[in-house]
């Protein structure tokens, strides 16, 4: 996207993206209406259409950055060398701090993914697909190397995670009792308590 900015200096399409996500997180994506962006935006309906073609592209969108965000750290953890639990323990630690520092847009997808159309759905889907395969793989290859149990199958374990990582946006409170990496301490704990020997 061209990096034009108007106002503040800040790029339009972030912009549009901060002002989408604030209210569809308060008020909900069917609920928000295009001119109500634009104007928390600062920015013309024409601006809109010239970086999203859609309210939809911009919901497909908040998810979207998360998603790459998340899938590039756990590419990075996967990738690196050190034991496979370290790699499995920081990747499961990461996915939590990354979605309760981006709570609103975890919100946003799980209560308005099915205002996606066919096309835009698949994809997400698919993007979603590949971060639990890769997540899963870790499992797997500590499994093979009998570091962690084949009790469980590896599957099964990537839902028990994330299941409780998709619920993040339910409970969490900024000024709760825990932070947001005390938090991610103990689901990677449990996690990895789980998949002991």
């Amino acid at each position: 996207m061209p990096r034009t900015t108007e106002g503040d200096g800040t790029p339009v399409p972030q912009r549009l993206l901060a002002a989408a996500t604030r209210l569809f997180a308060d008020q909900g994506y069917d609920r928000t209406s295009v001119q109500e962006i634009v104007e928390a935006a600062g920015v013309t309906k024409g601006a809109l259409y010239h970086y999203f073609g859609s309210k939809e592209d911009l919901l497909h969108e908040v998810y979207a950055r998360m998603l790459r965000l998340q899938q590039e750290r756990l590419d990075a953890f996967a990738q690196a060398d050190e034991p496979v639990e370290k790699r499995l323990r920081d990747a499961a630690a990461d996915v939590v701090v990354t979605t309760i520092d981006n709570l609103d847009d975890a919100m946003i997808f799980f209560r308005s993914m099915h205002h996606l159309g066919p096309e835009k759905h698949q994809q997400v889907r698919a993007e979603r697909r590949r971060y639990h395969e890769r997540f899963r793989a870790l499992i797997e290859e500590g499994q093979k190397q009998g570091v962690f149990s084949t009790a469980t199958p590896a599957d099964l374990v990537v839902d028990y995670h994330f299941g409780s990582v998709h619920h993040l946006s339910t409970w969490y409170r900024p000024d709760g009792p825990l932070s947001p990496q005390e938090v991610a301490d103990h689901l990677a704990d449990l996690l990895l308590r789980a998949l002991r020997p």
